[in-house]
């Protein structure tokens, strides 16, 4: 079976991905090699999804987790509007910053007024997602890219401004260097269709050398 453009939901998809990644690039077999079983790292659709992911930004998977479960008991189920109905100062008082609590706002407001459904980026594009999700303010290219590889399960999606990834890509392909963004998308180019698989690849990679070494950012 071709499961080249299935989405990545399924452990059977993610592993077919990673087999068909090494095929690709021989060089990345003895890393999968390493690794053990990688994570589908698949998250919520919709504005919970979305929720999670503003959350995560420029925070330890611990600290994020944290934050996000105080707002969850705030806020009940993770609704846009059961969202706005939480005070800022409430949601500030558990953790989360205005800026982020500023942003989510904006959001729940743009899907209760039918500017962005949720539901129908499942059926666009990538750089249509891309577009539309970006368009809402405090939403970069990396939330969007996140979005896209955890909760629509794009399988080529490579969240290139991701830093955990940028080292990775620097490492496995032995640059001396950290690459930016806009090389580490050039770079990663080559694993297309199948940026999806690598990037869950290296986000396990660096998890296995950060217990094993004390590898770090």
């Amino acid at each position: 079976m071709n499961f080249d453009n299935k989405p990545i939901a399924s452990r059977e998809v993610l592993e077919a991905h990673l087999q068909a990644l090494v095929t690709l690039d021989p060089g990345l077999g003895s890393i999968l090699s390493q690794v053990g079983e990688v994570p589908l790292r698949l998250g919520r659709p919709g504005f919970a999804g979305l929720a999670s992911i503003v959350s995560s930004q420029l925070l330890s998977v611990a600290s994020a987790r944290a934050i996000h479960l105080r707002v969850e008991a705030l806020v009940g189920e993770m609704r846009g509007e059961n969202f706005l109905k939480v005070e800022r100062d409430a949601l500030r008082a558990v953790g989360m910053s205005y800026s982020k609590i500023d942003c989510l706002r904006g959001v729940a407001e743009a899907e209760i007024s039918g500017e962005i459904d949720f539901a129908q980026l499942h059926q666009l594009s990538a750089p249509e997602v891309m577009k539309k999700m970006t368009s809402l303010k405090g939403i970069g290219p990396w939330s969007a890219e996140i979005y896209l590889i955890s909760s629509i399960a794009h399988p080529d999606i490579f969240p290139a401004g991701d830093l955990v990834l940028q080292k990775m890509v620097g490492k496995v392909l032995k640059r001396d260097d950290k690459p930016d963004e806009k090389l580490t998308r050039a770079l990663t180019e080559k694993w297309s269709p199948y940026r999806g698989a690598a990037a869950r690849l290296l986000w396990r990679y660096f998890a296995v050398l950060r217990d094993r070494e004390g590898i770090n950012l």
